[in-house]
Order: structure tokens, then C-alpha cells, then sequence
């Protein structure tokens, strides 16, 4: 099985830098995707959060879109509960409309932040994520102008006009978000680089469940994952170490400024429970070579029954992040011309 590689990137902010090169690091990696090869690039929202650039997928979408001219850019993913439907249509008709065919509208539940900035989104309001089904078909009744005669709003129409909609994927890390996609008929994004436990079982459910929808008549599954390759396991290791530490800080409420360097990695006085914490953070990570990095990543994309796999990879230096996804998408495009003459 062919398996397509698309890239995730959440503009992190390494320690001593800012969001202007973060913004301008994630547009070279949209360019850098593209003439590699890559499916998609995606982008994130997250609130409130000192390490991370992206807070407005949609406007950093026009951006990248412009940067480019083949790859499908989307978001990985605005948080639905967050907003209205009918103006999350209006933002990705836009997008359709400046870049036909190009724009994925990647959808999810979570919070994307702390309490506090939920509740700024919410004008003070508790999050209700009960909505969110509701929500979904609201968006694809608006994105596709097909509002019923009985709705309240009928006649109202999602502006610009377009001749296509963007798609909607679904964003989860549960069994639950994996029977909502495999209901509504939905591609299904399982998130491993947040959650490392289940995903294989919601893979499963989502195949099992999937009811045909007017939009997509066929199970439609990708998975995302952390990557870390280089050129030895060392390098690969040494690399990681950087995510291994800011996840360690955060995990434990440490003040975080930026992505901290391997060389602070390296001198950080892990506890034991530090280290267990850092080896089960790692499940959720690929680290090594372009030859086991490929090998782990055909084994996940077979667990999970996917046809293709986003890659996320947060680094220090970002030639390192560079390197990482140039090596690895060589290797799956050797092995490839490889299979052509078995």
C-alpha cells in the first residue's frame, strides 16, 4: 500500500526566538513540503500558549496558500465548539475561493488552550462541546449550500458562492471522535503525537462504523505522529531531546519561554520518574534513521489501516526539521522506485 505524506506544523517558538520566525520558519517548510512531494500542509490553533505561534489557522492558511501553488493547505484544526458554523464556512469558502481545490477544513473538539483562554473565547461561558455534532452538519449545510427548507435560517447563504467546498476532516484522539467521523461520514485524523494509547482500536471502530455520507463515500483514514529522523540514531536521539524536555516542563507546570536546545536537554537532572515520563512520551514519537523511521511509519500506517500519515516534529534548529522531513520522504520515494522493479 502507497502511503502519502503530509506535514503538521504548529509554528513553535524555540527559547530566545519569536512568532514573526516562527511564522516565517513554518512558510519556508510549506515551500520546502511542496517540492519534496508532500500531501498536505496543515497548521494548528492553540491559545494562550508561549511556545506556539499558530492561534489563527485560517489566516495563516491565506498566507502559506499564497507561498505556494500545488499542495493542499488546511487546518490541523480549528476548534469548532469554539465558533459559529456559519462564519468558519464564510473563512474556508474565502480560502476556496482565492485557492480553488487546495483548502482542507480540519475540524476539532478540543480546547486548544487553557481554561482561561477557553473562556475569553467563550465571553466568560463554560465550553459546550455537546454542540459539536450539531455543529458539524451545520458547517457541511453551509459549506455546500444545502440548508433544508425547514431550517431556521433557510435562504441564508455561506459567502463567497463557490463551485466547490472545502473538506472537512475530522481531528480526534478517542474512540468517541472516531464514531462521531465514522457517523457523520467523515475522513478521520487520529492525533498519536497527542495521544499514544487507543488509536489503533479507534482506527478499527472508524473503518467498522463508517456510514457513507453525500461528501465521501469511503472510510478515509490518516494518522499524525511526531517524527525525528536523521542521518544516524545518535543524531535522531540527540535531536528529540529538545521535545523531550519541554514536554517534561510542561507536563510539570515549569515556566516555558521556547523550545529548550539539546545542549540543556543534555544537562537537565532528569529524576527517575522524569525519565519513565520521557520514555512513555516517546510512544508517541518516530526517532531515527530514514530506514527505521520508514519502517516504524508503514507499521503504524498498517496498525491503524492508513493510507496516509502527518508528520509533526518540533525542533530546536530548524535545518534539523528541514533535514528530517527531506530524509524521510527520500526514503519513501526510494522505496517506492525500488517496488517498481520487484
Amino acid at each position: 500500500m502507497k502511503i502519502q505524506l503530509s506535514i503538521l506544523d504548529q509554528s513553535p517558538i524555540t527559547s530566545g526566538s519569536h512568532a514573526h520566525e516562527a511564522f516565517q520558519q513554518t512558510a519556508t517548510l510549506a515551500k520546502k513540503a511542496e517540492e519534496l512531494g508532500y500531501s498536505r500542509f496543515w497548521v494548528s490553533e492553540h491559545h494562550d500558549a508561549p511556545t506556539l505561534a499558530g492561534s489563527s489557522p485560517e489566516i495563516l492558511m491565506a498566507h502559506l496558500a499564497t507561498v505556494t501553488s500545488t499542495i493542499r493547505i488546511g487546518s490541523g484544526g480549528v476548534m469548532l465548539p469554539h465558533y459559529s458554523p456559519y462564519k468558519v464556512a464564510e473563512n474556508f469558502k474565502v480560502l476556496e475561493a482565492l485557492f480553488p481545490g487546495r483548502i482542507d477544513a480540519g475540524v476539532g473538539r478540543a480546547p486548544a488552550g487553557m481554561p482561561r483562554a477557553t473562556y475569553a473565547l467563550n465571553n466568560g461561558e463554560y465550553l459546550n462541546r455537546d454542540q459539536y455534532p450539531q455543529q458539524i452538519d451545520d458547517l457541511h449545510m453551509y459549506l455546500h449550500d444545502a440548508l433544508p427548507t425547514d431550517h431556521p435560517y433557510e435562504g441564508l447563504k455561506a459567502t463567497p458562492l463557490t463551485n466547490n467546498a472545502p473538506p472537512i476532516w475530522m481531528l480526534g484522539t478517542s474512540k468517541e471522535s472516531a464514531g462521531l467521523a465514522a457517523q457523520k461520514g467523515l475522513p478521520y485524523m487520529f492525533a498519536q503525537f497527542i495521544n499514544s494509547e487507543g488509536g489503533r482500536e479507534a482506527a478499527k471502530y472508524y473503518r467498522d462504523h463508517f456510514q457513507a455520507s453525500a461528501y465521501t463515500s469511503l472510510p478515509k483514514q490518516a494518522v499524525a505522529v511526531f517524527l525525528f529522523c536523521a542521518e544516524t540514531e545518535e543524531k535522531a536521539d540527540w535531536i528529540a531531546s529538545s521535545l523531550d524536555l519541554l514536554m517534561i516542563m510542561q507536563q510539570q507546570g515549569m515556566k516555558v519561554e521556547g523550545t529548550p536546545s539539546p545542549e540543556q536537554a543534555a544537562a537537565y537532572p532528569y529524576s527517575q520518574l522524569e525519565r519513565e515520563l520521557v520514555q512513555l512520551n516517546r510512544e508517541r514519537m518516530i526517532v531515527g534513521t530514514p530506514k527505521s523511521a520508514r519502517r516504524q511509519l508503514e507499521q503504524i500506517a498498517e496498525d491503524f489501516g492508513a493510507e496516509e500519515i502527518m508528520l509533526v516534529s518540533i525542533t530546536y534548529h530548524f535545518h534539523d526539521k528541514l533535514k528530517s522531513y527531506e530524509l524521510i520522504m527520500q526514503e519513501f520515494l526510494k522505496g517506492e522506485k525500488s517496488n517498481e522493479f520487484d
